[in-house]
């Protein structure tokens, strides 16, 4: 029996922190067809609000450090305001959209990362079992989740999670119930071979050629984590991967091949 398509994307921080740029964007995402989850990291927002209210931000290899007061702060910053701004725009555009955490619908569970060489602080990474398929299937034949990266440890405490994660996480989960397709939308052309030249874009990208990439140092900073969650969603059964640019969503949907980066694992 064949597999319904479930097109997953995920939305970058700086598409949220442009208000012209996400109403495009979601004007293309709306005329998609057949189910879709939606995505979003968190912009600046939570770090402008951080800065307001005397709460120190820190940072380690791009990931932000969650102390107590940071999760605060990120969950009203994702699970309310973006997250809501977002499902109410889909809304305008004839999309019935929800809002959701991890924690609603008991959706996704994480454990809790325990320290290394820096502590984390209330950042969750996922597991086996995290995605609860069976509610999610059943959200979508009501209509598009929109996801934001918080969720639980099932034990009432909430946990932020890196948003790329997230949607490998629910693309592999949903690959037994789905023929699922993981779209990465940022504001780049794709994956550059030199981060400055956007013509650079390399259209196709396998573990192989990604490892040799990284050993020359010609992929690096926030790039790296995004392929390494491309290359997980495809070894936990995803149908494919690309990383885009936000304005490609509709082409790149129809034709891979011509646009953006396709991730591959041979």
């Amino acid at each position: 029996m064949t597999k319904q398509r479930l097109t997953i994307v995920k939305i970058g921080g700086k598409i949220i922190d442009d208000p012209l740029r996400l109403d495009v964007f979601l004007e293309s995402f709306s005329t998609l067809s057949g189910p879709r989850i939606l995505i979003h990291g968190g912009g600046k927002v939570a770090s402008d609000l951080a800065a307001k209210l005397g709460v120190d931000q820190r940072m380690y290899n791009g990931r932000r450090i969650t102390d107590i007061e940071s999760l605060k702060i990120v969950t009203m910053v994702y699970a309310g305001l973006i997250n809501k701004q977002i499902v109410a725009k889909l809304q305008v555009l004839g999309q019935n959209a929800i809002g959701l955490s991890g924690a609603d619908f008991n959706l996704l569970t994480a454990i809790k990362r325990s320290p290394g060489v820096v502590d984390y602080g209330y950042v969750g990474d996922f597991h086996k079992g995290s995605a609860h398929t069976e509610n999610l299937a059943y959200l979508l034949k009501k209509g598009i989740p929109v996801f934001c990266s918080i969720v639980h440890d099932g034990k009432g405490h909430l946990l932020n999670v890196n948003a790329d994660t997230l949607a490998a996480e629910l693309a592999a989960s949903l690959s037994g119930l789905f023929e699922t397709h993981l779209y990465y939308c940022f504001e780049k052309k794709g994956v550059l071979m030199q981060y400055d030249d956007d013509n650079s874009v390399i259209p196709q990208l396998n573990q192989q050629r990604y490892n040799e990439l990284k050993i020359y140092n010609a992929v690096k900073h926030g790039m790296i984590p995004k392929l390494e969650n491309a290359f997980t969603a495809l070894n936990g059964g995803a149908t494919s991967v690309c990383i885009i640019q936000d304005n490609a969503l509709i082409q790149s949907v129809k034709n891979p091949k011509n646009h953006g980066t396709t991730i591959s694992l041979y």
